[in-house]
C-alpha cells in the first residue's frame, strides 16, 4: 500500500535545527512557490534546503552549500518567522529529504487550502496568567490559530501547526510548545 502522507510536515526551528544536525552536506534551491510567485515580500527566494543532491524540491537554482549558510538560513528563519517545513521523499514518504521555510505571503500551502501538510508533533501552550493580551501573536502565526476576538486574544488550538512562531513573537514568554496529544 502507498504511503499518502503529505510530502510536506510542520516543525519547530528547534527540530528543524535538529535535523540539520544529521547532516554533512547540504544543497539549496529556489523555493518552487517563491519562483511561481515571482517575489516574496518576506524573504529570500532561495530558501529550499536539501539534504542530497537530488530531492522532490523544484531544482531551480540548485547548488551545494556550507555549514556556515545554513547556520544563516536558520538564523534568517528565526528573525523573518519563517516556518519550517521538511518534505519528505516523494517516492518514500519515510525520507526526510530537507526543508522549505515558509511564510504567509507566497507560499502555496497556506494559500491554497487545497494543499495538505501535515501538523508538527508540537501544539502551543499559552499560560493565561502570563499573557497580557498584547496580540503580538497574531500576525505571527500563519495559520490562523490565534485570534483577535475584540480585544482579547482567541486561540483555536486545532489550527495550530506546532511551528512555534508564535513563542518567538511572545514578549511576555506566555506560550511554549508541548507534545501534541494523538
Amino acid at each position: 500500500m502507498a504511503d499518502e502522507r503529505p510530502l510536506h510536515y510542520v516543525c519547530t526551528l528547534e527540530e528543524a535545527t535538529a535535523l540539520v544536525a544529521g547532516h554533512d552536506r547540504f544543497w539549496l534551491s529556489i523555493c518552487g512557490c517563491r519562483k511561481r510567485k515571482d517575489e516574496c515580500k518576506r524573504s529570500r527566494a532561495d530558501l529550499c534546503l536539501q539534504f542530497a543532491p537530488v530531492t522532490a524540491a523544484d531544482p531551480a537554482g540548485h547548488r551545494e552549500i556550507a555549514r556556515d549558510d545554513v547556520t544563516e538560513i536558520l538564523r534568517e528563519a528565526l528573525e523573518r518567522r519563517l516556518v519550517p517545513r521538511p518534505f519528505r521523499g516523494q517516492t518514500d514518504r519515510s525520507v526526510t529529504e530537507g526543508i522549505c521555510f515558509c511564510c504567509d505571503d507566497c507560499c502555496e500551502y497556506f494559500l491554497n487550502p487545497q494543499e495538505r501538510c501535515d501538523q508538527g508533533t508540537f501544539i502551543e501552550a499559552t499560560d493565561p496568567k502570563r499573557c497580557g493580551d498584547c496580540l503580538a501573536c497574531v500576525p505571527a502565526c500563519h495559520f490562523g490559530a490565534r485570534l483577535l476576538d475584540g480585544r482579547r486574544l482567541r486561540i483555536v488550538r486545532d489550527l495550530c501547526y506546532g511551528c512555534g512562531v508564535c513563542v518567538q513573537a511572545c514578549p511576555s514568554f506566555a506560550i511554549r510548545m508541548v507534545g501534541r496529544l494523538t
